[in-house]
């Protein structure tokens, strides 16, 4: 689903969203800041994209970066107009820095990470990042990124999304109120209720952008390609909780139609 407008969201992409957990806005950000980020990622990295000699783990994981390509892509006007219709207008910080990247390469080997699982968003001062939390009101996350820094076609590791995962999670988060679960209990069955969702792959041109639901599930997996992938997964994050006193957002909707329940 592509976004045709700087004025928002049609209502079929917001349907979508709301059914399917996320939407993909084409062309929301230029394809020169992606090579001006990917410039200093490889920097940042030590390696270079002339010497694939050097590539030899199958993924390097990169934090935040500040830089001014990077606070350019994630704030554009197509894609405020985008956050505004899909978590509310004022509900949203801009974001500030982008990542983290996880920058997967061409590989034989496993690389240890393609596990599927959802994003966990409050709770992150415990060491262990199994013990991180997620709740039913989405505490901490307005919605899952994914910014496509470098093209991405299908054996270039595309993340691996189940379609309307979302709506299992927050069925399951639903019982366990304000303290939600952590992501070692919402793993413990291997996301089981998720299994007959319909897969899609996050795959598009540098410059595309995958607005998701925070309960979306998904994977990474390996790097049968030729040309390093590029992917930042930032958080949006709100600006405060998602209150009753204002009008539902689509992240709130999506939640309210799988449980069934008004909050």
């Amino acid at each position: 689903m592509q976004n045709d407008t700087l004025h928002g969201l049609s209502p079929a992409q917001i349907s979508t969203f709301i059914s399917d957990g996320f939407i993909r806005i084409d062309d929301a950000f230029a394809s020169k800041l992606a090579q001006d980020a990917r410039a200093i990622l490889w920097r940042a990295m030590g390696l270079s994209p002339e010497e694939p000699a050097g590539w030899t783990q199958p993924v390097i994981r990169l934090g935040m970066f500040t830089e001014q390509p990077f606070i350019a892509a994630a704030n554009t006007p197509r894609l405020h107009a985008a956050y505004d219709a899909l978590v509310g207008p004022g509900r949203w910080q801009a974001p500030a820095a982008m990542g983290t990247f996880p920058v997967r390469f061409p590989s034989a080997d496993e690389p240890g990470d393609i596990g599927w699982h959802v994003e966990v968003s409050f709770g992150t001062n415990e060491p262990d990042f199994m013990q991180w939390r997620a709740n039913v009101v989405s505490r901490g996350r307005a919605l899952l990124m994914l910014f496509l820094f470098s093209d991405i076609g299908e054996d270039d590791a595309p993340t691996r999304i189940r379609i309307g995962s979302h709506r299992q999670i927050a069925r399951q988060l639903l019982p366990h109120g304000e303290a939600g679960l952590t992501l070692r209990e919402l793993a413990a069955n291997g996301f089981a209720e998720s299994v007959d969702c319909a897969e899609t792959l996050a795959t598009g041109p540098a410059g595309t952008v995958y607005l998701c639901h925070p309960f979306l599930v998904h994977s990474a997996q390996p790097h049968r390609g030729t040309t390093p992938r590029f992917l930042a997964q930032p958080p949006l994050l709100p600006t405060g909780p998602f209150g009753q006193d204002l009008p539902p957002s689509p992240v709130q909707v999506a939640i309210r139609e799988a449980c069934g329940l008004h909050f």
